[in-house]
């Protein structure tokens, strides 16, 4: 089958087309053939070596990828009637393991980490949903903000970000959110209830709609320190790249890592329920075949986008 790795960390230049052997689900699998997989920043640390010392027993090949797309082909013995062949579904995969990532034609995943694909979305929309927005929901998860109460969400244009605001309001909570000026009226459709200016000084603004701080942030800019001063004494912050403090005041520091929710079948099908109900939308900022994954990453890194970028494997 086709997919596309490294053989050697480096650059966009280094992602090439592989020949691999075709993947058999074995007990308690499911074998995806894969229509979309989404190109996601945690792609690219696999490319240039970042996640190297999560992985110290893998020889390369090394296939990037956590979200994918597809119809299910094959079913591993021991998997319930929740899934089918024939089904079109989405799932998590996690790269790190012996199997690979998502850009590859055939995938096999543990049928815990496969839900139904949200009804009316294509396969390239429905291949962006599943990382970011687990990400999201672990997130407000860890601030415990109960409803009625405030959070404040930067990064709100992001993918991340933007279901943050989303989940948030879904879940009864007022929203402060960060947006550059050309993307106010986008975070403003996300939900977000005040929108102030993004960057350094954001904490200062958040005070000044929160005198006493708010409870919970999430930070989808990973600003870390710059934002503590916005949280209120006791509160809580949810950081999405490993930062886990210190911080003063009381505040509680919660890195989330999505592979946390991977398995969480009941809460990763909620947020495929979650599209279906309008509450999450996905955004596809483009689409490209599967060869052209490099290029993919250079768009990715060169910042900029609104929705995520796209392989196709169809």
């Amino acid at each position: 089958m086709k997919a596309i790795g490294v053989e050697e960390f480096g650059g966009p230049e280094v992602l090439r087309v592989l020949e691999l052997p075709e993947p058999q689900a074995g007990p308690g699998e499911v074998r995806i053939r894969v229509h979309a997989a989404a190109v996601n920043p945690t792609d690219v640390l696999l490319r240039t070596g970042g996640h190297a010392v999560r992985m110290p027993d893998r020889r390369p090949p090394f296939v990037p990828g956590m979200d994918a797309a597809g119809v299910i082909d094959q079913l591993g013995p021991g998997v319930d009637d929740r899934l089918a062949v024939g089904q079109r579904v989405v799932a998590i995969v996690l790269f790190t393991g012996p199997r690979g990532g998502a850009y590859a034609e055939h995938i096999v995943v543990p049928a815990a980490s496969v839900v139904p694909a949200p009804a009316g979305a294509d396969f390239p929309a429905a291949s962006t949903l599943l990382m970011n927005a687990m990400t999201a929901r672990l997130a407000l998860d860890a601030l415990a903000v109960r409803p009625g109460g405030t959070v404040a969400v930067t990064g709100a244009a992001g993918a991340v970000g933007g279901y943050a605001v989303e989940l948030a309001k879904a879940d009864g909570l007022t929203v402060i959110a960060d947006a550059a000026p050309h993307d106010i009226d986008r975070v403003r459709g996300f939900g977000a209830d005040h929108v102030v200016e993004r960057g350094p000084e954001v904490a200062a603004r958040i005070r000044a709609l929160a005198p006493d701080g708010v409870p919970g942030i999430v930070d989808g800019s990973m600003q870390t320190t710059e934002v503590l001063p916005a949280i209120a004494d006791g509160g809580a912050l949810a950081e999405l790249r490993g930062w886990s403090g210190p911080a003063e005041r009381g505040i509680t520091v919660s890195p989330v890592m999505v592979t946390d929710g991977a398995a969480d079948t009941a809460g990763l099908h909620a947020l495929s329920r979650h599209v279906e109900a309008g509450t999450l939308t996905l955004h596809v900022a483009d689409v490209l075949p599967a060869d052209e994954a490099a290029k993919a990453h250079r768009l990715l890194e060169a910042g900029g986008l609104r929705g995520r970028l796209v392989l196709d494997f169809s």
